[in-house]
């Protein structure tokens, strides 16, 4: 019997890459689009018909009626946020309940997560990581550590006591922060009541076994693509550790947040933006905190589609990527916001650090400032408008060079160019 394979596209950066809208363009390909893991942390930003959709839980190809998308077991999942979010998509009249269903073994974000994550970054100080505040890392730690809940668990007799054995946990957990005024007890009775509202909601949706859901549509020889959220550098085993999110970001997470084997994953699609951005703490090799990096924040939008932060911005940075195709065993990628580069007369690419002395071209194990400088080399940019460009035919030289220069450097091709953010500026250079 022959069984399809999966295809897993994901961000190779600090996220913010743009996979939102290469899902969106990509999912006519497919049967499935599948989400694998994150949270609502996460923001996918779709543009097309003059409209900007952003999406934080549900998986990007929920736009298109012929396709059924997934909410994997990989996913947490926060009640309030996803019903504000169905609710948003139903005033578009999409047919959410018709389009989607939610894996059974999906952990839910509670109210007192939300204030647990409040708590543990207020304790930090100015060790700070970072966090959304959105309840996501504790909701990672309760699971790991055997006390979550789960979508299941709502559909459960026993609900209710489950939720209120957790939430003393919490608020027990809470008050060892030692820090005070982290919520009210009217906040909490607020939150809740939005919470169990959104329960209702979701207890409405289908809810399915999804390893069985997705391995049995692989079977009947369905197409499946599996969403990445964040990217690669925010792996918690393999991104700039500890500012890193809570989840794998990474293909093999496509696996474990799925329940598919890796005998069953096929291509790997990367997503990178032709330049580098970060949103929060953490080390970022090639920052421009002068006006060059205010330009690239400005032209290209660099603001969080979920909290509005201000995104750092940088060169592009070829050992980071280097790194992130290799551990993702990417076979293809696709280079996003080259038309954000336009403004420049000459652009930079960080090809190797200078690592304790030493000219490296690999990602070490500790990239702060004080351990790592980049080492550029100076390329002539397009200095050209590339927003109206349909065909590769279009492109600039200085472009062309650019890409060909970046395909060498890590031996993978780039397959797609996208020139802005509507569907129709997407580039295919397979065609």
């Amino acid at each position: 019997m022959i069984v399809n394979k999966t295809d897993i596209l994901l961000g190779l950066q600090w996220g913010d890459e743009g996979k939102g809208k290469l899902v969106d363009v990509l999912t006519p390909q497919y049967d499935i689009i599948a989400r694998f893991q994150g949270g609502p942390n996460a923001g996918h930003t779709l543009e097309f018909e003059g409209t900007k959709h952003v999406l934080h839980t549900i998986p990007s190809g929920i736009f298109h009626s012929t396709v059924m998308n997934l909410v994997g077991n990989g996913v947490v999942i926060d009640p309030v946020i996803f019903a504000k979010e169905i609710a948003g998509l139903r005033e578009k009249n999409v047919d959410v309940a018709g389009r989607m269903v939610i894996s059974r073994k999906a952990h839910i974000i509670l109210p007192t997560h939300r204030l647990l994550d409040r708590a543990s970054e207020a304790s930090k100080g100015s060790g700070k990581i970072g966090s959304t505040l959105k309840g996501i890392g504790p909701c990672y730690m309760d699971k790991t550590g055997r006390n979550g809940m789960r979508v299941g668990d709502l559909l459960d007799e026993q609900f209710q006591e489950k939720y209120a054995l957790l939430k003393a946990k919490h608020l027990q957990l809470i008050q060892g922060f030692g820090v005070s005024d982290i919520y009210t007890d009217n906040e909490l009775n607020e939150m809740e009541e939005a919470f169990m509202s959104g329960v209702n909601v979701l207890k409405g949706l289908h809810i399915v076994d999804s390893e069985h859901y997705l391995n049995q549509a692989l079977k009947d020889g369905k197409r499946v693509l599996a969403e990445g959220a964040q990217g690669s550098l925010l792996d918690i085993d393999f991104g700039s550790y500890p500012f890193v999110t809570s989840s794998n970001t990474i293909a093999a997470g496509a696996c474990t947040g799925l329940g598919i084997a890796p005998s069953r994953v096929g291509e790997v699609i990367g997503i990178f933006k032709a330049y580098c951005t970060r949103v929060g703490s953490g080390p970022f090799p090639t920052e421009l905190e002068n006006e060059i990096g205010e330009q690239m924040r400005q032209t290209g939008r660099e603001f969080g589609s979920t909290t509005g932060r201000a995104r750092r911005c940088g060169w592009l940075d070829l050992p980071a990527l280097r790194y992130a195709c290799m551990i993702n065993g990417v076979t293809q990628l696709i280079m996003m916001k080259a038309d954000v580069l336009s403004d420049f007369e000459q652009l930079e690419i960080c090809t190797h650090y200078l690592f304790e002395g030493k000219k490296i071209d690999y990602l070490p194990y500790d990239i702060a400032p004080d351990k790592v400088q980049p080492i550029y080399q100076t390329v002539k940019g397009w200095h050209c408008d590339l927003t109206q460009l349909r065909k590769e035919s279009e492109f600039p030289a200085e472009l062309s060079s650019y890409i060909t220069f970046i395909e060498n450097a890590l031996e993978v091709p780039i397959t797609v160019v996208s020139v802005g953010p509507d569907r129709m500026q997407t580039i295919d250079r397979k065609v």
